[in-house]
Order: structure tokens, then sequence, then C-alpha cells
């Protein structure tokens, strides 16, 4: 029988409020005992520690692993940096990371038997040499490791080139609307009105009033995600790396590059930015988790393009948030909705190009490029997706439905429209259905 595994936490009025993740953990408990390093990432806030020290700790209990042989280590935590005669204050001012020495000594001091250990570390990045311990702990038969880190960094070239593929990657987002819809006291459509305005942040979700979710959402980006990127890539111009994530907040879904993007510091800021700059920032942005990019995918040429690329955000109601709550376009929120489910579920997402050969006005051949809002892929598996937030009538759906009817290959096509229809398939077999049932139905896509 199946366990359903929740995140409880109380309600101002003390009631127990139930988030489910099994998605998560299911995930996690299949990669028990595969001999490699599983490693939780995702955004800040977005439910790693909970998953890890909470949720699969509870998980380890339930199979009778005695508490004795389960080491939870949270290198964030003064507490638990007081174990091993390290502090946080002392750390800050000498600019430096955990002592691993220290750390190892205090894990062998908890190993007094041959049997299997799990080793639960939350935020191990913050250690030095993190690396080189983990693939040791990797050598011992009787150690089975699990840790969360929340900046891509952690999973950098060089660093996976030191787990010499050792290490089994599971990316955590926010609640998805499903996840979302658990605790959600009101219907779908109010829901979903809800989730695009203020996000899946589980702290966020679980406060009471508007007012309350804003506020908090405004402290987090500030206080946790800014300060966290200019720490960690000693960023001395805040000014400009805020006024690029307000350009990104403003253009979700747009097209970009840093060209573009240095030509609008120039004529709105009177910036002299250069692109170089541009890049590191939107670098430091990818790496907090913060935004993600979706970079252009040639459909008939099989072919990925540089620039320009898409930015989305993690989490809708940091970036409603980062733009004061003030510019809230449903068709864009939705797209960046639809493309954060499509990630959470395990496709690769691109934004499809399909060049086409016309005719104008005076006979002569023009190209042009279609766009595919994405093209997802996982294993053999393909669909191409278009977000249309309206059909009203036939001149929209035959815009949505053109780009999907010059791909020649036989992959699925599909238009995701807020529209309430049931699913159902045209002439030319592409498949329409609404969010709801798309966000809501983890099967939606194969039907």
């Amino acid at each position: 029988r199946k366990v359903q595994h929740v995140a409880k936490i109380s309600s101002k009025e003390g009631e127990l409020m139930e988030i489910r993740r099994d998605f998560y953990l299911d995930k996690l408990i299949k990669r028990k005992h595969n001999g490699l390093i599983k490693i939780i990432t995702g955004i800040r806030r977005c439910g790693k520690s909970y998953l890890l020290n909470n949720l699969f700790y509870q998980h380890l209990l339930s199979c009778v692993i005695d508490d004795a042989h389960i080491i939870r280590f949270a290198f964030d935590s003064a507490d638990d940096l007081q174990k091993i005669g390290e502090s946080l204050i002392a750390m800050g001012k000498e600019k430096r990371g955990v002592n691993p020495e220290k750390f190892m000594a205090y894990v062998n001091s908890r190993i007094a038997d041959d049997g299997m250990y799990y080793l639960l570390l939350d935020e191990v990045q913050e250690m030095d040499c993190f690396e080189a311990v983990l693939n040791g702990y990797l050598r011992k038969a009787n150690i089975d490791v699990y840790v969360t880190g929340s900046n891509a960094k952690f999973l950098s070239k060089d660093i996976i080139t030191e787990f010499a593929g050792r290490g089994d990657e599971m990316h955590m987002y926010p609640l998805s609307f499903a996840e979302f819809m658990s605790v959600y006291p009101g219907d779908k459509y109010m829901g979903l009105a809800e989730y695009m305005l203020y996000g899946g942040i589980p702290m966020v979700v679980l406060r009471e009033g508007t007012a309350e979710k804003a506020a908090t959402l405004q402290n987090l980006l500030s206080e946790i995600y800014l300060s966290d990127i200019y720490r960690r890539n000693r960023i001395r111009n805040k000014g400009e790396m805020e006024d690029l994530l307000n350009i990104l907040a403003s253009a979700i879904g747009s097209l970009t590059n840093y060209e573009k993007l240095k030509n609008t510091f120039k004529s709105v800021k009177k910036s002299k930015i250069t692109s170089t700059t541009i890049k590191k920032y939107l670098d430091c942005l990818e790496d907090s988790f913060l935004i993600e990019a979706a970079s252009r995918y040639d459909v008939k040429g099989k072919a990925y393009i540089d620039t320009p690329k898409k930015y989305y955000f993690s989490d809708l109601g940091l970036r409603n948030a980062r733009i004061n709550f003030r510019q809230f376009e449903q068709t864009h929120s939705m797209e960046n909705v639809i493309y954060n489910e499509l990630c959470m579920r395990g496709y690769s997402v691109d934004v499809g190009v399909v060049p086409i050969a016309v005719r104008d006005d005076s006979g002569n051949v023009v190209r042009k490029q279609l766009e595919v809002d994405f093209v997802c892929n996982m294993g053999s598996v393909r669909y191409y997706i278009q977000s249309a937030y309206s059909l009203p009538d036939e001149m929209k759906r035959a815009q949505e439905v053109r780009p999907l009817k010059n791909i020649d290959d036989t992959f699925k096509k599909i238009i995701i429209t807020k529209d309430i229809v049931p699913a159902y398939y045209d002439e030319y077999g592409i498949l329409t259905i609404n969010i709801y049932d798309f966000l809501l139905d983890s099967d939606s896509l194969e039907k």
C-alpha cells in the first residue's frame, strides 16, 4: 500500500495544513542504495530541506531504520555547526566555508558499526572541499548519501568532473498547481488566479491574507534571494542587477539577448553596462534558480540557435513581487506556469522555430520564422505545445495552429488554452486541452 507523504505546517488558527510532496519523495525513495550521491537542487524555500530532513527522514523511520543510523546535518544551521565547533558568525567574518575535517570527525564519531548509515546533508555547498568529502563517503559501502544545494554552481562542470559520474540530481520546484490545490480552500478557477499571482513557495501559500502573502514575497526576494546572490558572487553594483531583474520580470516569455538588454539599459537607464556584465548577472540569476532560460530550437534544421532566449521565473509570486504586483498579464503568466509544469515533470523544454517560405503580395518568395512556444523532450517522447490564453474565434485558432501544421514530423502537437473546453482533436490531429486539466492531471498530455 502506498503511503501518503505530506508536509505538515500549522496555520494561524492552529489547524494542521498538509501539502503533499509525494512526487519528489517517491523519486527520492527509488534512488535509495543506488551507489550515487543523491543531489536535491532547487530555489531556496521551495521545500528541499523539509523533503530531506522531515519527509524522507520519516520514511526511513517507517522502514524500521534505527534513528542512530540516520545522520542529519544542515550546514546553514547555527545549532548543527555548534556540534562540530563551528560558528556562522566566525565563518562570515573569515569569509570561508565549514571546515571539512571537523565535519568528517563528527560523522566518524556517529558511525559505530557496519550497518547502513544514511547521511542527510542540507546546503552542503557551504562546506569547503565538499566534493572530495562526498566522494570519500561513496567509497564506504555502508553509507548512503543525500544532499541539498540551492546554487547551480553546486553542479558546475568542474564539480560533475569531481563526482566522476557519481552524482544523481533531482531538481525540486516550488509547489505545482496540483500541490497548491491540495491546501487551497476555493475552486480551481480562483485557485489558478491566486497561484499565478502569489506563486507556489510553501511558506507563502500557507500565509493568511493577500497583504501578508505579498509582504512575505517581498521579504524573501530582498532578504534571501538577492542578498544571497550578492554575497555569493560579490556583486558591487546592486542597482544594475536589480534593474536587470526588473526588465526580465516585465518581459517574461519575450525573446531577448545580451545586446538587446544592453540597449535597453542605455536608452532607459543611460547606463554604459556591457554585454559581458549582463551575461554575468544573468548567470548569477540562473545559478540561484531564480530564473530559467529556454533556448531556441530550429525544428526543421534540428539545431539550436544561440540567441535570443526566453527567460521564465521559477516562481511567479517572486516575479510579481519584483514589479510590486503592478503588471499582471495573464497571457505571459500562463505561459510561465506551463513552462514550469513541463520542467517539473522532467521534460527538457525549448522554444521552437519553424522556418517557412511564403510568397508576398508581389509574388516574391519570403522566408519567415514561425514560433512554437515549447518543444518538450523526454527520452524518445516529444511534444510541440502552444500556450493560447483564449481561442475566441477561428482566426485566433488558425494563428496558433499554423506553426504546428508546418512541422512535418509525427510527434504530438498540443494547444493548451484557458478556455473551458473538453479535450478534443481537430482534423489535423492537434490536441486542444484546457489548462486546468493539463495542470491537475499528470497524464493529460498522453491522452
